[in-house]
């Protein structure tokens, strides 16, 4: 997958926005203030970290070989997702969905309205 279609398909994430918190080599993805993916967009392949439920993150580990625990993170929660071709991308969407909605599941509820209501406006 190229950097422009992952990049395009996580900006179109209602809320989402683009940092470089951690220098320009990797770009951060957060919706709410709250990181959902990380682009390791200087690597060769392209990666991306993910949140993850733990359960499937080893389950998803087991099957792919481009699943890996997550590189510079919690291990249990990220997996970090090489985009070689290897893996269709609409399972990579599938992913990028469920680390959004975690994050956004994780909010406190006053955050998770206030956040609701600016999509509304």
């Amino acid at each position: 997958m190229r950097l422009a279609k992952i990049r395009d398909h996580l900006l179109a994430m209602p809320g989402s926005v683009e940092t470089q918190p951690f220098g320009p080599e990797v770009l951060v993805f957060k919706v709410a203030n709250k990181m959902f993916a990380l682009v390791g967009w200087k690597n060769d392949p392209l990666t991306i970290n993910l949140k993850a439920d733990p359960d499937e993150a080893i389950e998803q580990r087991e099957r792919h070989a481009g699943i890996n625990p997550g590189y510079h993170m919690n291990k249990q929660h990220w997996n970090t997702v090489t985009l070689d071709g290897a893996l269709d991308d609409e399972f990579v969407f599938e992913m990028v969905q469920t680390s959004y909605d975690m994050i956004l599941d994780s909010l406190p509820k006053k955050k998770r309205a206030e956040f609701d209501a600016q999509m509304d406006a």
